[in-house]
């Protein structure tokens, strides 16, 4: 928590972060130029708010892009500002992340550290029960072979809330989905998307990145912005047992 709050500290970093808020999955070269320093300084920026879990970097062919992480944002609402100021915590959690791909599509991506094996990991994202802790009172079933369908569903509501398909199942590594929400008309009208789920030991703990892609261009951000209190819950289930019960953490509830 520290760093983070270390990396919003200096305007400059504060300046890339709305740079990014603006036109996410920008590259160093993009970014750099909207800057009076050279690369290199901007990559160091880059690199302290990459450290802090408020930016993350994906590659793309040579190109390698930065995004926004709301789950960092998240852990500083969580800690600090639901104490005091919840709408504005709302609007930092509602950063958005828009990345016009040849195929005008969005992507969204959210990483978050867990001290946890890559086994248990696996484990609480794929039983049914300790989906439920976390993930907004939703279980999760399948019989999680390549090919077979999923479920997320809830006791409270009728029908499923997300179905799709397990298009890879790697255990205890990655787990790539299809992704159709029905909550609402906006949701089923989204159509469907992938949700890719990356786990790598990183010593005694796990990076968990979460990528959101083949969104619609200006989908409703309800569509997939509930992953960062789903990763945070995710982290306070497996790191001390308890249910996240921040403002909205129990959506159905």
């Amino acid at each position: 928590m520290d760093l983070i709050f270390r990396a919003l500290a200096d305007p400059t970093r504060r300046a890339l972060l709305d740079a990014l808020f603006v036109a996410d999955g920008q590259s160093l070269a993009a970014l750099a130029g909207g800057f009076d320093m050279t690369r290199i300084g901007v990559a160091k920026h880059l690199g302290l708010l990459e450290e802090a879990g408020l930016v993350v970097s994906r590659r793309r062919g040579r190109e390698k892009l930065h995004f926004l992480n709301p789950v960092g944002i998240r852990q500083v609402h969580d800690r600090w500002v639901s104490k005091y100021t919840e709408p504005w915590a709302a609007g930092l959690v509602g950063l958005r992340t828009e990345l016009e791909e040849e195929h005008v599509t969005t992507t969204k991506v959210f990483e978050i550290y867990i001290r946890t094996t890559p086994e248990r990991l696996w484990h609480a994202i794929t039983d049914p029960e300790v989906r439920r802790r976390f993930h907004f009172g939703s279980s999760l079933t399948s019989d999680w072979t390549p090919g077979s369908p999923y479920a997320l569903t809830h006791a409270g509501v009728e029908g499923a809330l997300v179905d799709g398909e397990n298009l890879v199942v790697d255990p205890p590594h990655r787990l790539v989905q299809s992704f159709h929400a029905h909550w609402d008309d906006d949701a089923e009208s989204a159509g469907t998307s992938r949700v890719t789920w990356e786990i790598e030991p990183v010593g005694d703990s796990c990076r968990l990145t979460l990528v959101h892609d083949q969104l619609p261009e200006g989908v409703s951000e309800a569509l997939h912005g509930g992953w960062p209190m789903v990763l945070s819950g995710l982290k306070t289930w497996l790191e001390t047992g308890t249910e996240l019960t921040t403002p909205g953490s129990l959506m159905y509830g």
